[in-house]
């Protein structure tokens, strides 16, 4: 079995790829990443060192790929900060996102891969979202199991209504989703598609627009200066929280019952007992 996986040296990437491993020691893992974003360099002796093949590539080039074919091809590459493009240009963002998918998927189809897709919970409309009723507690905000058509106490649902605006971020993975569709119904590709909430975990390198939880725990390690922003300024906003090890086994399980899996598309994340607000987390 040959699997590649591209945006491999990233958070997500890295991990899996060693959890898949590890699950299929005879499997051929191969990590594709143009090694964009700062610290992904510090896992490439990782991977190589578990005997993980690393190819210093980027989606945004249909002709920067490992030679294939591959069995499965697992998407993890992304610019994945929901700020992006807001204060200059969103090239990077759409070349990643959209035409990298395109890139990935067209790679799946003339490899004839399984594509297993990472997707996030930001493409539900954020001001659907901040409309649901809710109600202030000591610690948090929570929303009330009345009003919109999707959203509960519990979360949110797929079959929330997708009209509205949710980041230029948000844009780009879901019509990502949507490209994946079409690709399925035109040339039969088998695929997946996971809805991932905030990850977290080991090897996070966070940051103020992606990787919240590891920023959070570590500027009050370090004692870095910290504010809560938006929202009233008093850090309620709540997150769920997926670890990372939680989404890797759930990947692996979809890689190893593929065909119960293909044309899944829903969420992925920690669920209402592993949510947290800012200041709970403080």
């Amino acid at each position: 079995m040959q699997i590649l996986i591209t945006g491999g040296a990233g958070f997500v990437g890295s991990n899996l790829a060693l959890t898949v491993r590890q699950s299929f020691p005879d499997a051929e893992v191969v990590c594709m990443d143009n090694l964009y974003r700062r610290g992904s360099e510090l896992n490439v002796p990782r991977l190589e060192q578990a005997g993980v093949q690393f190819y210093r590539g980027d989606v945004r080039d249909a002709n920067n790929f490992p030679p294939g074919p591959f069995d499965y091809l697992i998407e993890c590459s992304a610019e994945p900060s929901v700020l992006a493009g807001q204060d200059g240009s969103p090239d990077y963002l759409f070349q990643t996102n959209l035409v990298g998918a395109y890139h990935c998927l067209e790679k799946a189809r003339q490899w004839k891969s399984k594509f297993i897709f990472l997707s996030t919970s930001r493409v539900y409309p954020i001001a659907r979202l901040e409309t649901h009723p809710w109600r202030e507690e000591a610690t948090r905000f929570a929303w009330e199991d009345h009003g919109t058509t999707g959203i509960t106490s519990r979360g949110v649902a797929e079959t929330i209504d997708l009209n509205g605006a949710r980041s230029l971020y948000g844009y780009t993975k879901l019509s990502a989703e949507q490209l994946i569709e079409e690709y399925r119904a035109t040339y039969g590709l088998q695929a997946v598609v996971n809805r991932c909430g905030v990850i977290a975990g080991p090897w996070q390198f966070g940051k103020v627009d992606q990787g919240v939880a590891s920023l959070w725990v570590l500027s009050h390690y370090f004692s870095r200066p910290l504010s809560y922003i938006g929202y009233g300024g008093t850090g309620k906003q709540v997150r769920d929280f997926l670890h990372v090890d939680d989404l890797c086994d759930l990947l692996v399980e979809q890689i190893r019952d593929f065909d119960q899996w293909d044309g899944w598309l829903g969420n992925a994340a920690g669920g209402l007992a592993n949510t947290a607000s800012l200041c709970e987390l403080t």
